[in-house]
């Protein structure tokens, strides 16, 4: 296929167990609103231990975290404190600024567990960026779950194929799980403006051209390749319509220098006043430690 962009899936370390990231990448920033993209795992986690990403923020984006296995302790500074299990979609509005925590849930840390799924963030429309924070559940039952040439699909945001997420979103988008069995195949013919194909595991070839395992696949417009799998294979299918250029800083995501400044900023003097009620970002309930600004 002509002008087709693969994208290595990198290996990023997060104290204890590694990620495996595809966005941003040096040779393309977004696909659509798409501008992060980490796949956990699959990781094993003995008795006692487990996942401690200590409170920290967020501005201009959405966070998804989706789940094949595991599950995932999600608290705020909205007051959101709840577990995030396989199937389900968890969409937290950054907008102006949130503070949160991710942990491993005290029973599978006591009994050990593993972690397996996949993390990103969406960009917000420059509109969007200062709106007021915000955090949505939907359970895996309320997702639209459909075959299509023999592949399972759940949809988990957006619009494809007929189908519509219940995920309130900013802009055109749409992000797809799906499951191929062995000797399947479809044709990929979504109607978005930027579309990308992310191989989770198992094997998978684009109109003949075999993608890598944690590779991603950006495609050309206006096609509509054949998705081809011998053995099986699960994916991920993103994109929509592109939101413009962005800045990224650590968390932070924002159509502007002067916004991500302003940020780091008010992140510093939160820390050193001890996050002041009323402050652009507070921490979680219960939670008393958080990650500094990064130096560099």
């Amino acid at each position: 296929m002509d002008h087709i962009m693969e994208i290595a899936g990198r290996e990023r370390d997060l104290g204890g167990f590694s990620v495996r990231r595809v966005l941003p990448a040096p040779k393309r920033r977004l696909v659509g609103p798409f501008i992060f993209f980490d796949q956990m795992g699959p990781a094993q986690f003995a008795p006692g231990k487990g996942i401690d990403v200590r409170p920290h923020p967020h501005i201009g984006l959405a966070t998804v975290t989706y789940l094949f296995e595991g599950a995932l302790r999600h608290q705020d500074s909205l007051g959101e404190d709840l577990v995030i299990r396989p199937g389900a979609v968890n969409w937290m509005t950054a907008g102006h600024g949130v503070v949160h925590s991710e942990r491993t849930p005290s029973p599978e840390r006591e009994d050990g567990h593993r972690i397996y799924g996949i993390q990103t963030w969406i960009a917000l429309p420059e509109a969007d960026e200062d709106t007021a924070p915000a955090f949505h559940h939907h359970p895996a039952d309320s997702i639209p779950h459909f075959e299509r040439q023999g592949v399972a699909f759940d949809l988990i945001l957006g619009t494809a194929w007929g189908a519509t997420a219940p995920v309130e979103v900013f802009s055109p988008i749409f992000y797809l799980h799906g499951q191929m069995p062995a000797s399947s195949g479809f044709t990929l013919d979504i109607d978005h403006e930027e579309r990308a194909l992310y191989l989770v595991e198992g094997d998978l070839e684009l109109d003949g051209q075999p993608l890598a395992e944690g590779s991603m696949f950006v495609l050309p417009a206006e096609t509509a390749p054949n998705v081809t799998s011998v053995h099986g294979a699960r994916i991920m299918i993103c994109g929509g319509a592109p939101v413009g250029e962005r800045k990224i800083f650590w968390n932070f995501v924002a159509s502007s220098p002067e916004r991500l400044e302003q940020a780091k900023a008010d992140w510093t003097t939160a820390g050193d006043t001890g996050f002041p009620e009323g402050g652009r970002f507070r921490l979680p309930s219960g939670e008393s430690e958080h990650i500094p600004l990064p130096q560099d």
